[in-house]
């Protein structure tokens, strides 16, 4: 039997990146797709990949900065399939590279916006969801900077440390309500983002990992599978690193 065998697997910023393939392993793992992401996103071509993967999928605009947005998506989603049973609060923006004085308050703001409260107004009424069917598995997207410093990035560490916070509280509020939230700390990984990135810093980034090489996005979502399924059914409230043993 494949690992996500009829359920619904809801995605935030499932059009591309991390969130595109982990709704792909989805598919692949059996599993019912809701792609949430924003209207202007490349949204159609990742529906033509699930479907490619053997997946039912939905499309859903999601604006994780507004409230009312994120609950007419899980409306939606419930509508469509008549549950949710896996969360995946993936959505995020990133940030150039300023010092601690140089970074503006309406940017550090902005990334936190998306990147921290967006994850948890999500969560808010994904769990809401779950108190109503019985249950349900978070998985959340922090990153290899939500466990150490990066300078030049103090938004964003902000914003990821802060998942990590906020995946651990829900565990533990959560945990007799049939419910388990972990959360991703993924190194650099070759997406569409970071090809865009100047040869240098990319070059610099590979020299980090100790297996001298970025991540694969199908890697991240292999691990999503892993926390997203039964597999994982004693995994509660703690993060997998996938880094190459950067921080090891």
């Amino acid at each position: 039997m494949k690992k996500l065998e009829n359920k619904v697997v809801f995605i935030t910023g499932g059009a591309s990146g991390l969130g595109r393939a982990s709704a792909v392993a989805a598919a692949r793992e059996g599993a019912q797709v809701v792609i949430a992401d924003l209207l202007n996103s490349d949204y159609r071509a990742a529906l033509d990949e699930v479907k490619a993967a053997g997946g039912e999928v939905l499309f859903v605009p999601l604006d994780v900065t507004n409230s009312a947005s994120i609950q007419q998506a899980i409306a939606t989603t419930v509508e469509k399939f008549g549950r949710l049973d896996v969360a995946l609060n993936n959505a995020g923006i990133g940030e150039g590279f300023f010092s601690f004085l140089d970074t503006s308050e309406e940017s550090f703001q902005r990334i936190l916006n998306v990147n921290l409260t967006g994850v948890f107004t999500c969560m808010k009424y994904e769990l809401t969801q779950f108190m109503k069917q019985g249950g349900g598995v978070i998985v959340n997207m922090s990153s290899l900077a939500g466990l150490r410093g990066a300078p030049g990035l103090s938004a964003y560490v902000a914003s990821k440390h802060g998942v990590l916070g906020l995946t651990r509280v829900a565990a533990q509020e959560f945990a007799r309500r049939n419910v388990r939230v972990n959360a991703l700390c993924p190194y650099y990984i070759d997406t569409p983002l970071i090809k865009d990135a100047p040869e240098e810093l990319r070059n610099q980034m590979i020299s980090m990992s100790p297996m001298k090489r970025l991540g694969r996005a199908d890697e991240v979502a292999k691990a999503f599978i892993y926390l997203a399924s039964d597999d994982s059914s004693y995994t509660n409230g703690t993060q997998l690193v996938i880094d190459s043993g950067v921080i090891s």
